[in-house]
């Protein structure tokens, strides 16, 4: 009885007998994992401190200093911010413009992608070849080539022009025109709806079958089935979509560029925030204002973000959630 007495005593944990645990050998494996996880993220660490935050450390400090690239940058404060806020009416001009592209081309840009996404889930023969088709502007749709063409087909006597004088619509080519050149740029954003249908596409195949059968029950029809159930549904996936368009639209700057020839006509029809802020750095080498100018876009670009984060609980809806 004394041996078994022992033996069972032994068996037991030291914890449960209350003494001090000992250092199990899956603790010493977890801190060797843990050493080798930070081996393998070390790499991807020192880029983003020597690519990322170092290089935005330095453009804060720019932006409280005059530097022209050539001499040593020259402590001005908040001159650069007073400029963008009082004294400069090309912000407030290029800030117009870009505001009224995100306003336009970020909703047509999603109800394209939603419409197209309806479209394809449906089971149709050939749906994958229609699906790469609508996703390949998405990849071609930023380059430099693809803004060429576009400026081709939308300049005075083009395809576009031509078609749309057989409906008694004259232009004279959308790019000339300060009236109708932006909605060019509107144009070729929309059609890179690509890949917001790939992510609208993905959330449509998880909504629940059972849901559209219970409401078709209840004698809803497509339309009422799209409201009530579909957007309620897709509701975080349009938020996600609305944010990721919304901040690609602020940046929007490759194609205003090339359609313009650089300029941002016509008359500073298309002239956008991002362009006048390579201007100022590039062109007349005002480093110190451009720095300034790109932070006060992140600013905006944040507290839009902010105010979108802070709606989404009246109309987005998440699975299991409460209401």
């Amino acid at each position: 009885m004394a041996a078994t007495s022992t033996t069972t005593d032994a068996a037991i944990p030291r914890a449960r007998r209350g003494g001090a645990p000992s250092t199990t050998p899956a603790k010493g494996r977890r801190r060797t994992n843990d050493r080798a996880a930070y081996v393998f993220l070390t790499p991807w660490m020192l880029g983003a401190a020597v690519l990322t935050l170092a290089p935005m450390l330095f453009s804060l400090y720019m932006s409280f200093t005059d530097y022209n690239l050539f001499d040593a940058p020259r402590w001005i404060g908040l001159a650069n911010y007073k400029r963008i806020l009082f004294d400069d009416p090309e912000v407030r001009d290029t800030v117009g413009v870009t505001l009224l592209y995100v306003v336009v081309a970020t909703p047509l840009k999603l109800i394209a992608a939603l419409g197209v996404a309806l479209l394809l889930h449906t089971r149709r023969k050939g749906r994958n070849f229609y699906r790469a088709a609508f996703y390949m502007p998405s990849l071609i749709g930023a380059s430099v080539g693809a803004a060429i063409v576009w400026r081709l087909l939308f300049s005075t006597g083009s395809v576009v022009d031509r078609f749309l004088g057989t409906f008694g619509v004259h232009t004279g080519g959308w790019i000339s025109n300060p009236d109708w050149s932006l909605m060019s740029l509107v144009a070729l954003s929309v059609w890179q709806f690509g890949a917001p249908m790939v992510i609208f596409l993905a959330a449509l195949q998880q909504i629940p079958r059972d849901l559209y059968e219970a409401a078709e029950i209840d004698g809803a029809g497509p339309w009422r089935r799209f409201v009530s159930v579909t957007v309620p549904m897709l509701s975080p996936v349009i938020f996600f979509n609305l944010v990721l368009e919304m901040v690609h639209a602020f940046q929007m700057f490759n194609s205003a560029f090339v359609l313009s020839n650089g300029t941002g006509g016509p008359a500073g029809s298309t002239h956008v925030y991002s362009m006048y802020l390579y201007e100022l750095g590039f062109n007349d080498f005002r480093m110190g204002y451009a720095a300034a100018l790109t932070w006060v876009l992140l600013l905006v670009v944040g507290v839009v973000t902010a105010v979108l984060f802070k709606t989404s609980g009246r109309w987005v809806h998440y699975a299991g959630e409460e209401k």
